[in-house]
């Protein structure tokens, strides 16, 4: 007995001998005030731009003004029981988001969490939210396309892996339909797609959400919402979440779309932010470095080198127009930025002409390097018939006695307008789009009646992926039009014009 309590005592003895005194240090803030998703904290002294701090209620805030004497930190989450007085504690890691392939097929939140009810996200890898854009060096010329399946596009703006094309109009003109579209249209060509809806209804996004899951499209999409009920500093880091997901995609060499929808309500976001932060307001309000937050998301945006691995990262910036104002603050600034836009006219909307794209206004930056050899060759000359056919409309309304080759171009621009016309969710193949635009501007639809060229569409699809599905194939996949599949193709519309009635 007398020995087990000796053992015990010599046991006891040692470890409090070995015991080597740890002292563990960490910045501890306090809030000093509160209010409207704002909190100025003291105390942090050695704390970063960006870095993410927790408030003792379980919120996350992000260090957004670094101030002399407190920093100025935005909350992501519930503020209402935040008190003066709380402790603030840095997490020690700038903001950031997972990446990787866990994320596709899910709908999360700016901050990378799931928000679809499907569990924890498969992430073992995370990017900040903020990086540095790709330097000149590492870059390569866009040179593939990015088929969006809409022909006024495909055809005469089109879009490239790498490049950065806004879509821009007022409200209700179709702009997130053209988004979704090209979204649709991704299916088995080996590009992933984000969303990133800004500010948007969350009923909205569900039902945007429901679609592509009904298109089988979510296979290769993720969603990123910051919706109306969140709070400012959500909608604010929204795009750069969604860009560093498209990110990972580019640096390890794949392919990746990132629809920013919309940037109007991210500057409003932003603009909200920096007023509560008492930062000093410029034109409509907007700070000073209004500019700079858009020009350092969009230039993320690259085609990369092929020693960088020939990945790429594609955006498409929306921005919301107020009665077609382009020359708003906002809306010039991400025109400045951007390789070419697509303009949306209220007019052509009310007029029947859907997507109503203005292809006078509208411009890819990129033009024929972002194109295919085919669409190239038969698109050549469809802005220039469209651009007459708008001049000469212009005076034929004056109902002055026209010549006949006047007479016979306001036809095929009209032939020509009608074509472009295309239902929402309905993309149309590179070969389809090809022999369409081939068709109206090589003449084959001249004698078919205006009323009837939607009709006339139909049917020579149907035959051409049929009967000549040959000829179709062919051209899907030379991308390419030789002398031999346009003789195809004509014998395929002449084929067709002789038993159309």
């Amino acid at each position: 007995m007398v020995q087990a309590s000796n053992d015990i005592f010599q046991s006891l003895l040692q470890q409090v001998q070995d015991y080597q005194p740890t002292v563990e240090t960490y910045e501890v803030g306090l809030v000093e005030e509160v209010g409207d998703g704002i909190a100025r904290v003291t105390g942090l002294n050695n704390i970063r731009l960006s870095e993410l701090v927790r408030f003792s209620n379980g919120s996350v805030g992000i260090a957004f003004n670094l101030e002399k004497d407190n920093v100025g930190v935005i909350v992501i989450g519930d503020y209402d029981d935040i008190q003066e007085g709380d402790e603030v504690r840095p997490l020690g890691r700038i903001a950031s988001v997972p990446v990787g392939m866990g994320l596709v097929g899910r709908v999360v939140n700016a901050l990378g969490e799931p928000v679809d009810g499907k569990g924890a996200v498969n992430a073992t890898e995370y990017f900040n939210i903020e990086r540095i854009a790709p330097g000149v060096i590492e870059r390569r010329n866009v040179f593939r396309p990015v088929q969006t399946g809409i022909v006024a596009i495909d055809s005469m703006t089109p879009i490239g892996r790498g490049q950065r094309e806004l879509i821009i109009g007022d409200r209700q003109t179709g702009k997130t339909a053209i988004a979704i579209d090209t979204i649709l249209n991704q299916k088995g060509k080996d590009l992933y797609c984000i969303y990133v809806a800004i500010g948007k209804r969350r009923g909205e996004v569900a039902r945007l959400v429901a679609l592509l899951e009904a298109y089988g499209a979510m296979e290769y999409t993720t969603v990123v919402v910051a919706s109306a009920s969140d709070p400012a500093a959500m909608n604010y880091i929204a795009p750069y979440s969604g860009c560093a997901m498209g990110e990972w995609f580019m640096e390890n060499g794949k392919d990746a779309l990132v629809v920013y929808d919309d940037l109007s309500k991210h500057a409003w976001a932003y603009r909200q932010v920096s007023l509560l932060m008492r930062r000093p307001p410029g034109r409509e309000a907007y700070p000073g470095d209004v500019f700079y937050l858009h020009s350092r998301l969009l230039e993320r945006a690259a085609q990369l080198s092929d020693e960088r691995g020939g990945g790429s990262l594609t955006a498409l910036p929306v921005i919301e127009t107020l009665l077609g104002d382009v020359s708003a603050y906002v809306p010039t600034n991400v025109i400045s930025i951007t390789d070419g836009q697509i303009y949306l006219e209220p007019d052509l909307f009310y007029a029947g002409t859907r997507p109503a794209i203005n292809v006078g206004i509208s411009v890819s930056r990129v033009g024929g390097d972002a194109q295919t050899k085919a669409m190239k060759k038969v698109a050549g000359g469809l802005r220039l018939d469209l651009a007459q056919f708008r001049s000469l409309a212009a005076f034929a309304q004056f109902g002055s006695d026209l010549d006949k080759a006047t007479q016979q171009q306001l036809d095929r621009g009209l032939r020509l307008t009608e074509l472009l016309k295309q239902p929402q969710y309905q993309p149309l193949s590179l070969s389809d789009q090809v022999a369409l635009i081939y068709a109206g501007t090589k003449g084959y639809l001249d004698a078919v009646p205006v009323d009837r060229v939607k009709e006339w569409q139909a049917g020579f699809l149907r035959a051409f992926n049929t009967q000549f599905a040959s000829v179709a194939n062919a051209i899907a996949e030379s991308k390419a039009l030789s002398d031999e599949q346009e003789a195809g193709l004509k014998d395929a519309l002449t084929t067709f014009n002789a038993s159309w009635s």
